[in-house]
């Protein structure tokens, strides 16, 4: 099995403009998997996060939801700088914020955690996990996450 085979994708915030507000999000099942990359994209924004991070729960409704340390922007260490990380801004258009989940020992459902300040527009923004290294791999464009794909 290729390593094409073995990912999975899941649109867990359907692209939106948000103003004042929490994202909406979709948790994801993480069971069979070893990694995940949780991308959030910001398009054109004029407002600030509040809140940006990963919760995990046993339970796919995210009931009893905690933080996952590490994964928390504003009190979470940027590997690549040494300090505390930062929020997004009201300046940050197009830009992309990651968290790389080591998915052994964790909670089974993870999902993101996003609020925007209020702007004059808001933000434009998606979501998406990428689910790695199953422990058995999607067969099809459907069970990779995708309505089609083409392979060359």
């Amino acid at each position: 099995m290729n390593n094409q085979q073995q990912t999975v994708h899941k649109l867990i915030a359907a692209p939106q403009l948000v103003n004042g507000a929490s994202v909406t999000t979709t948790a994801f099942d993480t069971l069979g998997f070893d990694s995940a990359k949780v991308k959030f994209v910001l398009g054109v924004t004029d407002a600030a996060l509040t809140a940006l991070k990963i919760q995990e729960s046993d339970d796919s409704g995210m009931s009893g939801a905690t933080d996952v340390t590490g994964l928390v922007y504003a009190t979470s260490t940027d590997p690549d700088s040494g300090s505390t990380s930062a929020l997004p801004t009201a300046t940050d258009d197009n830009k992309s914020f990651v968290f790389h989940i080591d998915l052994r020992g964790r909670k089974r459902y993870l999902d993101l955690v996003a609020t925007v300040a209020s702007g004059t527009t808001g933000a434009n923004l998606y979501a998406e996990a990428e689910l790695g290294k199953a422990s058995e791999g999607p067969t099809s464009a459907t069970t990779r996450g995708y309505a089609s794909n083409l392979i060359a």
